[in-house]
């Protein structure tokens, strides 16, 4: 089998941002990964070994020089001691158990300090969705000149809509391949068409670097998740706030609210963080509702939300981006994270509903217990985490189930 992750960068920049950020505020905490089939599918025997010969290749996967040099270029707000870390890192597969029961289901578990364990999770997700379609045989299915059309349409027509849009779709990609292919009809479609939209990059690092765009994205919600363990999820968005306002001085500042809810996040949001981020990322619940709900805060602040970017990122496709585009745009300034619709859209390949979440947390190695945390959704049925923490972290916040 061949190896299906060989650049370093190939991964989302916000794995690299947080990474960043976790050794500047929390250099010795250490965490608990698990990833989560949310369609519980039977993966083919042999899965898991194949799964973990991947994942000991990673070890011979380092950063280049062009890597470091197209980073610095274009993510300034990245200190250079970072890189000096980025050289130095390497993939240990120690770190990650991957099994399947009789059955055929899948478990995998990261563990070990958080600096280290954070560089897995997009990758793992990556190799997991194109791993299934080759040892499905479902990659034959791939027809990527369709692909190409395809996209090259969807852009143009949220160029034309006025959509500012990026690709968020590493994680649950088809194949690397796949990624490849709709990168080169984006940044096509953004050549030949005019619009008032703008196709405005990608999350994927390496894909960046290939067709010289933005690589975009600031944090996930592991990062809430993992404060909201060591110190309870009341404060959890404030302290996370803080930490990255610590280390990005300002710069990133689009906030991903939604790990516990709006309600205990509006009461973290301070006026003095509403103006130094510049905006929200709505990534779960109804996001007419969700809109609202930013409105109604930045309004209750003195602050006028037009002035401040609202990014929406759940599950969308060409259509629900468009039609966000048309209503959002009096109220804000809107973009759009696309994802599974951009990088997994095949005829008769089903997308994988996959995720790899942060369940267990120790603020230092010498703790001898870790501390359990969630995510907590606007989505019902998506929280995730053992029911009785979850039911824990909800009393706490006086949300109702």
């Amino acid at each position: 089998m061949r190896q299906i992750i060989t650049h370093f960068t190939d991964d989302d920049l916000y794995k690299f941002t947080m990474c960043c950020a976790v050794i500047d505020n929390f250099p010795r905490a250490v965490v608990r990964y698990s990833f989560i089939d949310r369609d519980n599918t039977v993966y083919p025997p042999g899965f898991a070994d194949e799964l973990t010969r991947q994942i000991e290749a990673l070890a011979g996967v380092v950063i280049s020089r062009e890597e470091i040099e197209f980073m610095k270029r274009r993510c300034a707000y990245l200190p250079y001691w970072f890189y000096d870390f980025l050289k130095g890192y390497r993939y240990d597969a120690r770190l990650v158990r991957a099994s399947q029961d009789d059955e055929g289901h899948l478990s995998v578990v990261i563990e070990g300090a958080w600096c280290d364990t954070i560089l897995f999770e997009v990758k793992l997700l990556a190799i997991i969705s194109e791993l299934y379609y080759i040892m499905t045989g479902q990659d034959r299915r791939l027809d990527y000149e369709a692909c190409y059309r395809r996209s090259l349409d969807k852009g143009r027509r949220l160029l034309e809509a006025g959509c500012s849009f990026s690709d968020f779709g590493t994680r649950r990609r088809a194949s690397v391949r796949s990624q490849d292919t709709v990168m080169r009809a984006m940044t096509d479609a953004a050549r030949h068409y005019s619009g008032p939209g703008r196709f405005t990059g990608t999350s994927n690092v390496y894909m960046a670097m290939c067709y010289d765009v933005m690589p975009v994205g600031t944090m996930a919600h592991e990062f809430i998740s993992a404060i909201a363990g060591m110190y309870g999820p009341q404060m959890a968005n404030n302290l996370a706030m803080k930490a990255w306002a610590a280390t990005y001085r300002g710069a990133l500042g689009t906030f991903l609210y939604d790990t516990y809810g709006w309600d205990i996040f509006s009461l973290n949001f301070s006026e003095d963080y509403a103006n130094m981020f510049k905006g929200l990322r709505v990534d779960s619940g109804d996001n007419r509702e969700q809109l609202q709900l930013i409105v109604d805060k930045y309004r209750s602040l003195g602050i006028d939300p037009r002035t401040k970017q609202v990014i929406f990122s759940n599950g969308l496709n060409t259509e629900r981006a468009i039609e966000l585009q048309r209503y959002a745009a009096p109220m804000c300034i809107p973009s759009f994270g696309i994802g599974t619709h951009f990088t997994n859209d095949y005829a008769g390949v089903r997308p994988m509903n996959i995720v790899i979440k942060l369940l267990a947390v120790k603020i230092t190695e010498s703790w001898t217990f870790y501390n359990d945390t969630c995510k907590l959704s606007e989505d019902r049925g998506k929280h995730t985490g053992d029911p009785a923490v979850v039911r824990r972290f909800m009393e706490t916040l006086h949300m109702h189930g």
